[in-house]
């Protein structure tokens, strides 16, 4: 609903780009979900943007009418820039943020740096609080916002002094989900991970053919520039930087008939939660947390200049999953803590989040080895490129039947295998370990009761 106009007694507040990941100096703006014009409350979306690592929606602070918006859906936005005003309701800005004022004589001539160099400042009983004062909470409290990722200097406490509680950073976080809640449907885009090898790449469906005519050879259409923007400029960085690494690569052959009946038995007799689906690819993703125990300089990351290799404790396993964003790799957590049960409930929340471009930063970073399932779209073999600084990566291709004769070649019969490909950095993996690590893992995805000897 269109509310009435604001008078500009409050002055005029700039809310900028705020850093949304370490290392990210510019984003795209995706869309806007106000106009100029509009009212909006405190804490309501305004815009989502796209940076290489996620997409982020980006909330107001502050409660006023949008007087001006400085950038066009597809503009690519550098941290600290403005992204628009917005005009405060009367005494509200007295309290609420850094103010530049309309009126002549008032004005202050370094109000831009500071709205950009402190984009956060308030102001209380006319003095500017601190940006440097800490914010008042408790471990625990602390404990809890790290946990959703918040930002204590986005809260104002509501206990004695400022002091933030519990309730104070679960009201945000609250109000946060409620805001991604309000737009989630608008950014629909199917993910494929795991499937029918019929299913259609997603990113695929994002250019309709056109219908061949009678005349083969002739082609009416014009050309179209797609910008490369969000994960597709955070794939190309990657694969650039993955160039430079010289790959090892080594291809095997594995049984899946026992894991196969095993998968059937356990989704027929195993409540799962809505929306979770019992696939192959937890199975799999377990055997190879449970390899790595065995043999853990497949789990790790090195230095730029390979002068370290970092052996990870974290089974931070990425699954590389196509969407119409890009490519993006989202990792599932401690999966050395998990049970199959559990990284498939895990599975499905970030292919749900995948597919509305909801990923959080946390989400697709910390990554400590990778898993490419590209047989679920189609595809015996692959060669995987690494995500660097990760060291190892498996490409696993469609399942497939396999005749095989007896030893005396008496009998024939016929088994599901899929073949794996893995990728290594040679600059610190030899081709032994790749081959002792596969065979490990091959063992137990082709005698899955071996996963139980793990249960304690």
């Amino acid at each position: 609903m269109r509310m009435p106009d604001v008078e500009a007694t409050g002055g005029i507040v700039e809310i900028p780009l705020a850093q949304t990941g370490e290392g990210i100096a510019d984003c795209e703006l995706i869309r806007w979900f106000v106009k100029e014009g509009d009212m909006v409350d405190e804490f309501a979306p305004v815009c989502e943007v796209q940076s290489d690592k996620a997409s982020v929606v980006i909330t107001s602070r502050y409660k006023g009418q949008v007087s001006q918006i400085r950038f066009n859906p597809g503009d690519i936005v550098k941290v600290g820039e403005t992204l628009l005003e917005l005009m405060l309701e009367g005494s509200a800005a007295s309290s609420q943020g850094e103010i530049h004022h309309n009126s002549n004589g008032d004005s202050n001539p370094n109000s831009e740096k500071a709205s950009i160099a402190e984009p956060e400042a308030r102001l209380k009983n006319g003095a500017q609080e601190s940006e440097s004062t800490p914010k008042l909470a408790s471990p625990a409290v602390r404990a809890l916002a790290k946990e959703y990722g918040v930002d204590l200097a986005d809260i104002e406490g509501s206990g004695n002094d400022g002091r933030i509680t519990k309730g104070d950073v679960m009201s945000y976080i609250s109000l946060r989900e409620n805001a991604l809640d309000d737009i989630q449907s608008m950014n629909e885009a199917p993910v494929h991970v795991e499937g029918s090898p019929s299913s259609e790449s997603s990113v695929m469906k994002e250019y309709t053919p056109v219908p061949a005519g009678p005349n083969y050879g002739v082609f009416d259409g014009g050309d179209t520039s797609i910008p490369i923007r969000g994960y597709r400029r955070a794939m190309a960085k990657a694969m650039t930087a993955a160039a430079a690494v010289p790959h090892f690569y080594y291809v095997e052959e594995i049984g899946v008939d026992k894991l196969t009946k095993l998968k059937r038995v356990l989704s027929e007799g195993v409540p799962l939660e809505p929306g979770v689906k019992l696939t192959h690819l937890p199975f799999l993703i377990k055997a190879l947390s449970m390899a790595l125990k065995k043999y853990p300089v497949m789990n790790s990351t090195v230095d730029e200049a390979v002068t370290e290799i970092q052996v990870r404790a974290s089974h931070n396993i990425g699954i590389a999953m196509a969407t119409s964003h890009g490519l993006v790799v989202p990792n599932i957590k401690n999966v050395q803590r998990l049970s199959v049960l559990q990284i498939a409930t895990e599975l499905s929340r970030l292919i749900q989040l995948a597919n509305t471009n909801s990923l959080s930063t946390d989400d697709i970073t910390g990554g400590t080895i990778t898993v490419s399932n590209f047989g679920a779209i189609g595809g015996k073999f692959g060669m995987p490129i690494l995500n660097v600084p990760e060291v190892a990566i498996v490409a696993i291709g469609r399942m497939q039947q396999v005749v095989r004769p007896s030893e005396d070649y008496s009998e024939f019969s016929s088994e599901p295998v899929v073949n794996v490909t893995w990728g290594a950095d040679h600059r610190v993996i030899d081709g032994a370990t790749v081959a002792h690590f596969c065979n490990e893992w091959k063992l137990l995805i082709e005698q899955p009761e071996r996963l139980l000897l793990t249960l304690q």
